[in-house]
């Protein structure tokens, strides 16, 4: 009799996680604790030099309910970007969560919450052998909750952080030095339900329809401290996810209040070039962030977030999968599908504010890099957009 049968034939789903006490649930480890078809548990990593020349994006999902995982690294250079998916069927037992791998491309955890190891062998000409070296402590995020007529389409659970890279890319024989002094990025995990590849069948149409969403995330690291930021509205400007937090270098942590950004966006598109957010200190400062776009790379042109044509999170795509895709980011199709995602930004950063600058005066700037996430979906009364086609002026 195997491991994972009783005597009646029927799966047990015991597996090598159920020797640790870290249940949360009276059930084996390897259940996910809502059957919903969506439920997930990925991460998110990007790095970058700083140039705006190159953005390398990457990320691993488990899909317990599907049966599935899958990994992707996004590179983009100039006006190429080019992907590598890799997905297999998961262990319904769970032995492979300890052991983070898919094909020839796996994530080791060396720090738990500070330090990973991020590697792919040579995949149709991709190979990647990276560490990440957390700067702050990781961000704990705010529960993230969106309700569509009668279901939940998304509840999940986050945490980021902001840090440094050092290693080597290789893009088809050459190999792209990764030093922590130049390196930058941002990374987050996140846990729970959100929209996969895929739908049910025989499901009642959303009502009211999804009307589209306005979306802003910004996880930036500057010397002395981190910022990360994440807003959600609904198209008549309703906030449904406020969180923006700052952890300084000592250990402190401040709450930065109800952020207002106006985002700035290259005429006649959705494609945003900058924006300028004013946070607010808990003594009632302001603390300005003027953020410039360095690089943009569109998440649902090779990444598989929503609205991606080419790959989806968690679908089946036979054992051992793997792919590469070039896309021509001026192709006209390309062009055409990039306002109906979220775009990534290689992001700089003049942060404003007292406390900031030589010894920390009245008031300084301080410079920082990170990513400058923005998706513009739909209608947004408060920024003009009137529907899903209407571009800036």
């Amino acid at each position: 009799m195997s491991t994972g049968e009783n005597l009646h034939g029927e799966y047990v789903g015991l597996g090598p996680l159920d020797e640790f006490p870290i249940h949360q649930l009276p059930r084996p480890v390897a259940w996910a604790g809502s059957s919903d078809r969506n439920f997930y548990d990925r991460c998110y990593l990007n790095a970058h030099d700083r140039t705006g020349d190159i953005f390398l994006i990457t990320g691993m999902g488990f899909y317990p309910n599907l049966g599935t995982k899958d990994a992707f690294v996004l590179v983009r250079r100039g006006d190429e970007q080019t992907a590598v998916h890799l997905s297999d069927a998961a262990d319904p037992r769970g032995a492979d969560r300890m052991e983070q791998q898919v094909g020839g491309y796996r994530i080791e955890v060396a720090e738990p919450l500070r330090k990973l190891r991020v590697v792919l062998e040579e995949t149709e000409g991709i190979g990647l052998d990276l560490t990440w070296r957390g700067s702050f402590d990781v961000v704990q995020e705010l529960p993230h909750v969106m309700r569509q007529g009668s279901g939940t389409a998304l509840d999940a659970q986050r945490f980021a952080q902001v840090g440094t890279w050092e290693g080597v890319i290789s893009i088809d024989g050459a190999d792209i030095a990764v030093s922590p002094d130049t390196w930058l990025g941002s990374r987050d995990r996140s846990w729970g339900i959100r929209p996969l590849g895929g739908a049910p069948t025989g499901a009642k149409p959303y009502d009211p329809p999804f009307e589209g969403m306005w979306w802003l995330y910004v996880p930036l690291r500057f010397e002395e401290f981190c910022v990360v930021l994440i807003i959600q509205e609904t198209p008549d400007g309703y906030r449904t996810l406020n969180d923006c937090t700052r952890v300084w270098a000592d250990g402190r942590v401040e709450q930065l209040g109800w952020p207002r950004a106006t985002i700035r966006y290259a005429s006649g598109t959705r494609v945003p070039t900058g924006a300028t957010i004013v946070c607010t200190t808990p003594k009632g400062e302001e603390l300005v962030l003027e953020v410039t776009s360095k690089l943009p790379v569109p998440l649902h042109v090779g990444g598989g977030y929503g609205g991606d044509s080419d790959w989806a999170h968690g679908l089946w795509n036979g054992e051992k999968f793997t792919e590469r895709v070039t896309y021509d980011m001026t192709a006209d199709d390309i062009v055409g599908r990039t306002p109906f995602g979220v775009i990534d930004h290689v992001g700089h950063a003049i942060a404003s504010g007292p406390g900031l600058g030589v010894a920390g005066g009245s008031g300084g700037t301080a410079e920082g890099w990170g990513l400058f996430e923005h998706g513009l979906l739909g209608r947004h009364d408060p920024s003009g957009f009137k529907d899903w086609f209407d571009p800036a002026p």
